[in-house]
């Protein structure tokens, strides 16, 4: 970096806080030891490049608390961060290159916790980057939390399932739904991928984990797949993508994988045949296992996965089209094309542009009649749930409950504030139960169903829904 750029003339390697402060000291104290202080790469009047030895381990308890000297911003995510360091090798993660993980002291944790239990901010979001390394360092923060729980704030922590004991499960099953956010990496579900990329984790075991964590339905469940990896095919990733999807995650994010300066997969990209842009942020063009015209297909089933699934537009729908499809992933590959074909890359469809191209796309596939009723009456269904929508598109044929005065009096005979924003829609099929169960059988009956907007649920921000007699 110095060679390539002369007007640079210091670099500060790793850790930053104590070095770049030691060196402001230093500098603006017109004292030259700052030349010899550990951590820093720097250059010489002669043009000789120096590299000083690097600097030790912060103690973290030494860095202040970033937050509190000023208003807090209005409706953002705050980060915190509660420890350094991953005892993981995960090939392309920076965090793999420092060896141990340090924590900041318990007691400090806890009031720093409550600064922003008593801010009452929306999300907090952990930056550590295996929170529950350590069981006992976890156990600590999600029990504090859960006691002084302020029934606002939500917290997002990335997680390793397979560290999961049953005395966490059980702990975290009585946490207030919407509390917690847990984002868990899979990256693949390919046995010698994940050898390659030194992971060292079990799919079913993270099953096993994920699922137990579901039965509480109280924790937004984020899991990750990472495209590009060594020894994946572009079938390999669509199993990989297969074995998530199963586990209905809340949220299910597709990354492609970025080679990080000093991060194992870059040292060996010719190894594996890795191709990838040489500016920021490094990400992968293909590889020997993936082509670029495979990689392009998959940026499409990711905006199809964000457009679709994690918005949510179609969830409901999307779950029901893929029990008698041949997969999950050619459902959305298959979309992905279609809204290829209609300008979605040209074009910024509106919020109801998309889900009239979803149902233009559900059009075209090999569906019976009843299927084709239910996919419909679903798809409104899906659209309510997220929305107020006053302007169903005539082609998911929406159907009001009654007239507004029929209405009116029915939801004072309900208890329902005048003012609360609700709807009441009519459906042919039997949806509440299809939500609740993909494996209840479709009954074509008159469903009328009610949408709450003043109450939505924690984790998905749904609609509170009751079937009305």
């Amino acid at each position: 970096m110095l060679r390539q750029n002369p007007a640079v003339d210091f670099i500060i390697r790793g850790e930053g806080e104590g070095v770049f402060r030691a060196y402001l000291d230093q500098f603006f104290g017109q004292n030259m030891a700052y030349r010899h202080l550990s951590g820093i790469t720097w250059r010489r009047e002669d043009g000789a490049i120096i590299e000083n030895p690097a600097h030790p381990p912060m103690d973290l308890s030494l860095i202040p608390f970033p937050y509190g000297d000023e208003p807090l911003p209005a409706h953002r995510i705050l980060y915190y961060e509660t420890q350094r360091g991953c005892p993981y090798q995960c090939q392309y993660c920076l965090s793999s290159l420092e060896k141990g993980v340090r924590f900041l002291p318990e007691h400090r944790v806890q009031q720093e916790l409550q600064f922003f239990l008593d801010q009452r901010v929306p999300q907090v979001k952990f930056v550590d980057r295996t929170f529950n390394c350590n069981p006992r360092h976890a156990m600590m923060i999600w029990r504090y939390l859960i006691d002084h729980d302020n029934g606002v704030t939500n917290f997002h922590m990335e997680i390793t399932a397979d560290l999961l004991t049953q005395e966490m499960i059980d702990l975290l099953g009585t946490a207030r739904p919407g509390l917690f956010q847990f984002e868990i990496g899979v990256q693949s579900t390919n046995p010698d991928t994940i050898a390659a990329i030194k992971r060292n984790t079990s799919f079913a075991l993270l099953t096993q984990k994920v699922q137990a964590l579901q039965k509480a339905h109280n924790i937004h469940i984020h899991l990750d797949l990472i495209a590009g990896l060594p020894l994946e095919d572009y079938d390999s990733f669509a199993r990989s993508f297969d074995d998530v999807y199963r586990l209905n995650p809340d949220q299910f994010q597709l990354g492609f994988l970025k080679l990080l300066k000093g991060s194992g997969l870059r040292q060996d990209a010719e190894k594996f045949g890795i191709v990838y842009r040489r500016q920021p942020v490094y990400e992968v063009l293909y590889t020997k296992d993936l082509p670029y015209e495979q990689v392009r297909k998959l940026k499409l089933v990711e905006e199809m996965v964000e457009t679709y699934y994690n918005s949510p537009k179609a969830f409901y729908t999307l779950r029901f089209l893929t029990s008698f499809l041949p997969s999950a992933f050619h459902l959305f590959q298959a979309l992905g094309f279609f809204w290829e074909s209609q300008g979605g890359k040209e074009l910024k469809f509106s919020k109801l542009d998309q889900v009239r191209l979803f149902w233009d796309f559900v059009s075209t596939l090999p569906l019976s009649a009843s299927q084709r009723e239910t996919a419909r009456e679903l798809l409104r269904f899906d659209l309510l749930l997220a929305h107020n929508e006053k302007r169903i598109p005539e082609a998911l044929a929406p159907h009001p409950a009654g007239s507004k005065e029929e209405l009116r009096a029915l939801a004072k005979q309900l208890g329902i504030a005048s003012k609360e924003p609700i709807h009441f829609e009519r459906f042919t099929v039997n949806v509440c139960d299809l939500a609740k169960d993909a494996n209840t059988k479709v009954v074509f009956a008159p469903t009328q169903v009610l949408f709450r907007y003043g109450h939505r649920d924690a984790i998905h921000k749904r609609a509170q829904i009751q079937q009305i007699p």
